[in-house]
């Protein structure tokens, strides 16, 4: 057997891919615990070394080399069903495998930030790697044999698999290993080599010559094709000097082999003009694939015995037969048969596959987990949103009308009732206005920091888009790469939303500082000891008669049925806030079986299960408080009427107390969620800021690798044509006209932009609409007139209202980025297994 081909691989960079991933998990995964997360790093550590060791370790031609480069193969294949692939900005560069792009018109190496391209590469170096060892097998020994044809049909499968693959992974001009006619022209070769191993294999193993003929004439049409490829005027200058030669000698010398054989066939038929007939041809052929693989002994063995039988045939002729020697153009051939096929991409293609992030669920999953939360919450904020506002308007009405006060001062007839001494006592306990003032000269550090983070994002982006934008405008249509004002397009849309997010929250702090302002003198006066506080009120003068009266007695009872719906109301809000709703198993389910997951159907009704009860409840709690709210009114009308010593400057002051008190709590919580959300906003910032940086980085580093190549464009001499192919070079068989099925490359995949679409966990402005997976959940428009204190200010958990603002500075949800959409790999199929394989 000649000697078999193999491909060089391409050739990587240096790159350290640890920073990009933890950043891309930690925002995608934010849920995780500080372990779960360190135990991640690691395995971030790992799949650095483990990409170190597959494009960097010179390989030595054994199959067991094979299994380090399959590993780094099977571990991209399951993170990209674990991240958001287009938010992974690391600039991976590749040169081209054949290394003559500066002489022959193409680019030398192409850098991009994109795992898809980083995937094609390594496919690309598993298949040349797989043409090595399986050139390097010995034909003396069976195991060799069926590893060199499983290697090259598998290696031929991939090259195949490639030509539709690469064009979706590249979405600019490739590099010379990636272009069609290159995928094609390696293709085609690998299954010609592989379908020469099985032709040995047969001729080994003593099969009929018939059979060992048919197999010669598939593998003569093969070869054929592949050379009519690799002549290609778009590549014929890639390879080796020997390449086509060596091609062009077998194409000839398994047109011989074809003859040799079925002359054995004719032979047994005793038809011996027939024999006659082939084996002339076949010395011929043994001759042109000498000359044309410039090796005298190519063959040899073969031709040898072609031109012994050559000789016995026409001496056996000349004194027994006499047989006419038909024209060999009149004879029919042996007919064809293919064992070589494309061999499909096994997953995983390692035999010992170990995930380094089995612990991260896929990335649709995760999506579909975050979005049912967010939906949960959503409903739940709702509801909490309803039970607030009910509280804040019952505490209205009891501040107007200076009760629990009123009925306390005509019991005791002390200046200073028992529930507003517990007011200011609680109000001093929790820092009293110091302690607000503190707070409140927080926002504006806290704003600030965000406001700089959020600039500096801008700023990169502006400056690379400034940098692509000169660059264009100077080579012109030679400045191929992709423009950047398509690349951030949403980058741009989530700085503004991030914009509106911060103006949203301007607008809380203002009316936080002013609620604040508008009740400070009451504020002040419960922050102040009882003695001075006493000081500070007139004092006012009732009857025991009015504390016995019949309305002062209902407004008593009155009252505890207001701290009992208030009790309740409590309880409810912290059943509903520990509400959990798992559907992982149901989600995983729904992936198995439709390879997608319809997130709003399986919610909704698992999240109505759980909430639908504790709605009743908020229901019935808000139907109660309407009657009390009734029974209120009555009895103070009746309690007014009956009590007339109520000096109205001491009525003034309790009602601005109470309401004071009102206001300092409900500040103190919005305060203490003001804080929380711009502590966590910064969060979201600096992971924003760091996919920027990301990105700029990358794009960066794809710039300085295409001025390299314009550069020594610029210094490059014309190129020579290319000379026309040699005589002796040309098919022994009639050129087969291109079919459409085997030169036409395939069908061009819609371009994934490597480039990041959508950050995870990016709130989204109301009215918008998130490109996701399934459908998204819009609230219901914000009520015109709307009070920013009759809810949230600012989100009790940041991280999980991350969303549609529905008020001021309140934040719904966001279900999630973009779903990893991936081609999928065709099942894997047992390989044929002739000859007792």
């Amino acid at each position: 057997m000649s000697d078999l081909l193999s491909v060089p691989l391409k050739k990587p960079t240096d790159v350290d891919v640890t920073r990009p991933l933890n950043n891309l998990i930690k925002s995608s995964y934010s849920s995780l615990g500080v372990e779960k997360i360190a135990e991640i790093s690691e395995s971030v550590n790992k799949f650095n070394q483990q990409r170190n060791s597959a494009v960097w370790k010179a390989f030595e031609k054994f199959e067991s080399s094979l299994e380090i480069i399959y590993g780094y193969y099977d571990q991209l294949c399951a993170l990209e069903t674990k991240i958001v692939v287009q938010d992974f900005q690391v600039p991976f560069k590749w040169k081209d495998a054949f290394d003559k792009g500066s002489i022959f018109g193409g680019r030398m190496s192409l850098t991009l930030p994109s795992l898809g391209y980083e995937k094609v590469c390594i496919l690309f170096n598993i298949a040349a790697l797989q043409s090595a060892v399986a050139s390097s097998q010995g034909i003396d020994n069976d195991e060799g044999l069926k590893l060199a044809a499983k290697l090259f049909q598998q290696s031929a499968g991939i090259f195949n698999h490639l030509k539709s693959a690469a064009p979706a992974a590249i979405p600019q001009e490739p590099t010379m290993d990636f272009m069609m006619d290159t995928l094609n022209a390696l293709a085609s070769l690998m299954l010609a080599q592989a379908q020469e191993i099985f032709v040995f294999k047969a001729i080994k193993d003593s099969m009929k010559d018939l059979i060992v003929a048919k197999l010669c004439c598939q593998c003569e049409e093969m070869y054929s094709e592949a050379l009519r490829l690799l002549q290609k005027d778009s590549v014929r200058t890639l390879w080796d000097k020997d390449w086509i030669a060596t091609v062009a000698g077998k194409q000839a010398g398994f047109h011989a082999l074809t003859m040799f054989y079925h002359s054995l066939v004719s032979k047994g038929n005793k038809a011996v003009g027939e024999e006659i007939s082939r084996l002339q041809k076949s010395v011929e052929l043994f001759k042109i694939a000498q000359s044309r693989s410039g090796k005298p002994n190519f063959l040899d063995e073969y031709a040898t015995r072609a031109q012994r039988n050559l000789t016995e045939a026409k001496k056996d002729n000349d004194f027994i037969y006499n047989e006419m020697i038909p024209d060999i153009n009149s004879l029919p051939g042996p007919g064809k048969a293919q064992l070589a096929k494309y061999l499909p991409i096994a997953s995983p293609m390692s035999q010992n596959f170990k995930d380094l992030f089995a612990d991260l669920v896929p990335v649709a999953l995760h999506q579909a987990m975050a979005a049912c939360d967010n939906r949960k919450n959503e409903i739940v904020n709702g509801e909490v949103m309803k039970l607030r506002e009910a509280t804040q308007a019952i505490n209205s009405l009891l501040s107007s009308y200076n009760l629990p006060a009123a009925i306390e001062v005509t019991e005791s007839g002390s200046t200073l009732p028992p529930s507003l001494l517990e007011k200011a006592n609680t109000v001093r306990e929790k820092g009293g206005i110091e302690g607000l003032l503190q707070m409140v000269g927080e926002l504006p550090e806290l704003l600030n920091r965000n406001r700089e983070i959020l600039d500096e994002a801008e700023r990169m982006l502006n400056d690379e888009s400034s940098s692509d934008e000169q660059l264009r405008e100077k080579f012109k249509e030679q400045w191929t790469r992709t423009p950047s004002n398509k690349l951030t397009q949403t980058f741009r849309e989530n700085c503004e939303t991030y914009r509106k997010i911060i103006n949203n929250a301007i607008t809380a702090d203002k009316t936080v500082r002013e609620k604040f302002e508008k009740n400070r003198r009451g504020i002040e006066l419960l922050s102040m000891p009882q003695e001075q506080l006493a000081n500070e009120i007139p004092c006012g003068t009732t009857t025991n008669k009015d504390c016995n009266s019949s309305a002062a007695q209902k407004l008593r009872s009155l009252m505890e049925s207001v701290e009992t719906i208030k009790a309740e109301r409590d309880v409810i809000e912290s059943e509903l806030r520990s509400a959990t709703v798992n559907l992982k198993e149901q989600f995983l389910a729904a992936l198995a079986a439709d390879g997608a997951i319809n997130e709003p159907a399986i919610s909704l009704a698992e999240i109505g299960k759980t909430v639908a009860p504790l709605q009743s409840q908020v229901q019935d709690n808000l139907s109660r408080q309407e009657t009390l709210i009734q029974d209120i009114k009555q009895a103070h009308q009746e309690f007014a009427a009956e009590s007339g010593s109520s000096t109205q400057s001491n009525d003034a002051m309790l009602t601005q107390l109470a309401t004071a008190y009102d206001v300092f709590s409900e500040l103190q919580h919005n305060l203490q969620d003001g804080v929380k959300f711009y502590n966590d906003l910064t969060q979201l910032l600096i992971t924003f800021q760091n996919k920027i940086s990301d990105y700029c980085f990358a794009r960066k580093t794809e710039k300085d690798e295409l001025l390299k190549d314009l550069t020594q464009q610029a210094s490059r001499q014309a190129q020579p044509p290319t000379p026309s192919i040699p005589a002796h070079l040309q098919s022994t068989t009639p050129a087969v006209p291109e079919s459409p099925s085997s030169s036409a490359p395939a069908a061009t995949a819609v371009m994934q932009t490597p480039y990041p679409m959508q950050p995870q966990g990016m709130p989204v402005p109301y009215g918008a609409t998130a490109a996701v997976p399934y459908p998204t959940y819009v609230p219901p428009p914000m009520p015109q007139g709307f009070n920013p204190y009759a809810t949230i200010p600012y989100p009790s958990n940041p991280n999980a209202y991350q969303g549609f603002p529905q008020a001021p500075a309140y934040y719904g949800t966001y279900p999630g980025a973009y779903a990893n959409q991936q081609g999928q790999q065709p099942p894997q199929q047992n390989p044929n297994k002739p000859f007792g394989w």
